[in-house]
């Protein structure tokens, strides 16, 4: 059994990962087995700081030891899940924890900016560090069956992706919540995007990806009427269109977080990680300058 330290508690992940590990008040079919929160520490937030009380209850109520610093955590687990929903401070947060070698989960979005991205995957590599982060919707259901099926519908030669997308001033943009959006893009498409162009209005985000191939993708971050969470994607053989359930999300990106841990080999290569952060930077860019093309690096 691998023993995993949490930190950061103002996100509802905190709970959600929390329970499926430690199976304990979810149903059995959320159950993810191999690793155990045995430690966690609730830290402080500036984006949401009135979330800690209530979750830090409900953690110490499962039974996991509680410290008041993150460093108190070093030597007594296996690896770390970094849950602060302010993706401006993960580098700070998850410096010590490279730093001592522990293999480190880091939740969405990885980094704010291209700048701390790089900064975060140089550590890691300067301590041998396997570093792992992600939206869970990049392990939906539906998406999952799509690029198992590539052999009968063929390769996807462009995508739409939707998600809503409120906003944050400590998340700008889509960093906040239309990453939801922008992941799933990625996992359908692969990594590649050189340019995209954003139009950006109070109720919406609608950025167009353009891949060094020619392919493209398009995202949109819904904050007026309906929202929900689906894909069409554009295959060589046919078109495919999914809402997708969010019900076992969680589930299937912890099982992939568990997977790193085990092995020391993230389920993508952090490369693309850095690239969604450029494309979600350039696409923040280009909705402040009136859908000019702005390019990923």
């Amino acid at each position: 059994m691998i023993n995993l330290g949490i930190v950061d508690f103002d996100t509802s992940h905190v709970v959600a990962f929390t329970q499926r590990l430690n199976h304990i008040g979810v149903s059995e079919e959320q159950w993810v087995d191999g690793a155990k929160i045995v430690i966690g520490c609730p830290g402080e937030s500036i984006m949401s700081p009135e979330r800690i009380p209530e979750y830090t209850k409900t953690v110490k109520e499962f039974g996991v030891e509680l410290v008041d610093k993150p460093e108190d955590i070093i030597g007594k687990v296996d690896g770390v899940l970094v849950e602060s929903v302010d993706g401006s401070v993960h580098y700070e947060r998850a410096k010590p924890f490279i730093e001592a070698g522990l293999p480190t989960y880091i939740d969405k979005p990885f980094a704010c900016s291209v700048k701390d991205a790089k900064a975060l995957v140089e550590l890691a590599d300067k301590n041998g560090v396997p570093l792992f982060s992600s939206s869970s919707l990049r392990y939906a259901l539906e998406i999952v069956a799509l690029k198992e099926k590539e052999g009968e519908i063929g390769k996807v030669i462009g995508a739409d992706t939707y998600s809503p997308a409120s906003l944050s001033p400590r998340n700008p943009g889509l960093f906040n919540y239309g990453i939801h959006a922008v992941e799933p893009l990625y996992a359908l498409m692969g990594p590649g995007c050189e340019s995209v162009r954003s139009v950006s209005t109070e109720g919406v985000d609608v950025v167009t990806g353009l891949w060094k191939d020619g392919r493209v993708g398009v995202v949109r971050g819904i904050r007026a009427g309906s929202g929900g969470f689906g894909f069409t994607a554009f295959c060589e053989k046919s078109i495919q269109s999914a809402t997708i359930d969010s019900g076992y999300i969680y589930r299937e990106l912890l099982k992939r977080i568990v997977e790193m841990f085990q092995t020391g080999k993230p389920p993508i290569d952090i490369s693309e990680t850095v690239e969604i952060v450029a494309f979600i930077e350039a696409a923040n860019k280009s909705g402040e300058q009136g859908a000019k093309r702005v390019s990923l690096f």
